[in-house]
């Protein structure tokens, strides 16, 4: 899953309206942006696979400090703990502590059973919706859809930067995942860990977008 996870930030602003959009993306996407710094690192790996599943090309063969429930509670307590130190908001705090855990619930909807509920278990989940291109799409797609629904709802632009910085957001989210979907695979594990570093910009983005809007009166 990708923009399924960006779009539950954005549908987090309105639980949360004064935590900054960035903050929302940052800990929603935050194991996929640990993940490529495992990879390049040699903690973690991943394997090209044609046909690995419908949709996505890779093989998720080792990825418990990102990627196992465990360790992404224990990531989402540590983010969470943050947020706290820096906001003093047990509010802003909890929002992003739910959020870094959704990203492995979402995650288990699609991934085929590669998921660890404990990193060096035998257990392994994953409904495998990668391989249900129909039904992963539509979920994904709905999911964004409604979160920029929610967040534009929320949120108002203060200039005209604002309002072209949120819909280019939204544009730009769209096209890297029609990429992801139906462009070719990628020629190696080392330029799938460099690309998904790109994500960074996804959440300098979010901070920049918000900067230029602001939670609409009466909310």
């Amino acid at each position: 899953m990708f923009i399924g996870h960006f779009g539950v930030g954005l549908a987090a602003k309105p639980i949360a309206p004064r935590i900054s959009l960035g903050t929302l993306f940052l800990a929603g996407q935050f194991i996929d942006l640990l993940w490529p710094t495992l990879l390049l690192l040699k903690l973690e790996s991943v394997e090209i696979v044609a046909g690995a599943t419908k949709l996505i090309p890779l093989e998720f063969v080792h990825y418990p400090i990102s990627h196992s429930l465990l360790a992404v509670a224990g990531w989402s307590l540590l983010f969470a703990g943050v947020v706290f130190a820096v906001c003093r908001s047990a509010k802003a705090a909890l929002v992003c502590c739910a959020l870094v855990l959704s990203h492995w619930f979402l995650d288990a909807l699609t991934h085929k059973p590669d998921l660890l509920l404990i990193p060096g278990g035998a257990t392994k989940i994953g409904l495998g919706l990668w391989n249900h291109p129909a039904f992963e799409i539509s979920l994904e797609v709905a999911i964004f859809a409604a979160g920029v629904y929610l967040y534009h709802r929320t949120t108002e632009a203060t200039s005209r930067v604002g309002a072209v910085a949120f819909w280019s957001l939204v544009a730009l989210l769209g096209f890297i995942y029609a990429g992801n979907i139906f462009g070719p695979a990628p020629p190696s594990e080392a330029l799938v860990a460099w690309t998904s570093q790109a994500q960074w910009l996804l959440i300098v983005w979010g901070y920049w977008v918000d900067r230029y809007r602001r939670v609409r009166s009466g909310i």
